[in-house]
């Protein structure tokens, strides 16, 4: 089947002297500083690097979610620069999928109506039905009509996992996804996770404490103070650069 939502040539992520800087009640902060990045298409990167390194600022600009003070992002061809809130929302919405350590279902809707959410933004006359797919394809296909507060921690982010893959992202981007969950359910949703991402051609950018869930990336950046200290299996036609 041809994507209706093709990627541009290039690596999906490109990171170019990237600069954040936000503002705060003691003055300026300056959050990310100078970090250069690639990520070609279908790699798998953990990013890992102490609280307070930049690791979810950076995911947040990537994602369009936060604008980069300057420095140039290209994620799935796009000049994130550019674009306006408008065609940014558009953007996630054709490009990216999103999982967070917390689970950001809307409360008030079945996890049926939470998977259908993106798809019917989408224009996807058959959302209901590919969102049962998407439930049954993380086994939660007995689960279509409970409620967030009816399901337990794992199944609620298997629920964000069904969602994020719905509209079938070119980038998914997990920050922490097992942080709120137990060792054998964390285990559970990162295995899901990743035969996700293998099934689909999804690329991987996940952010992680975990060193053995690092390793099962196809390499490891490290982040520490606002830049990328390291890099670890960076294959040669990927470019990891500190500053």
């Amino acid at each position: 089947m041809i994507d209706p939502r093709p990627v541009k040539p290039g690596p999906m992520i490109d990171l170019q002297d990237l600069h954040l800087t936000l503002g705060s009640e003691a003055g300026e902060v300056n959050i990310l500083r100078g970090i250069d990045l690639k990520v070609e298409s279908g790699e798998r990167v953990s990013v890992v690097g102490p609280s307070g390194s930049g690791k979810t600022s950076m995911l947040m600009v990537i994602a369009g979610l936060e604008r980069a003070t300057s420095g140039a992002v290209h994620v799935a061809g796009e000049d994130l620069g550019v674009l306006g809130e408008d065609a940014l929302a558009l953007f996630r919405r054709d490009h990216v999928g999103i999982v967070f350590q917390a689970f950001h279902l809307v409360p008030t809707m079945t996890a049926l109506e939470n998977v259908a959410v993106p798809l019917e933004l989408a224009g996807r006359r058959d959302a209901f039905d590919r969102a049962a797919q998407g439930l049954e394809a993380v086994g939660l296909g007995h689960r279509l009509t409970h409620y967030p507060g009816q399901l337990s921690g794992g199944e609620q982010q298997r629920v964000a996992l069904a969602r994020a893959f719905s509209v079938r992202p070119h980038l998914l981007l997990a920050d922490e996804p097992t942080g709120n969950l137990d060792q054998a359910t964390g285990t559970t949703v990162i295995d899901l996770m990743f035969e996700l991402a293998e099934k689909h051609g999804t690329t991987l950018l996940l952010i992680t404490h975990d060193p053995k869930l690092a390793g099962r990336c196809n390499r490891t950046v490290e982040m520490f103070d606002g830049k990328i200290s390291g890099g670890q299996g960076s294959p040669s036609s990927i470019r990891v650069v500190g500053t």
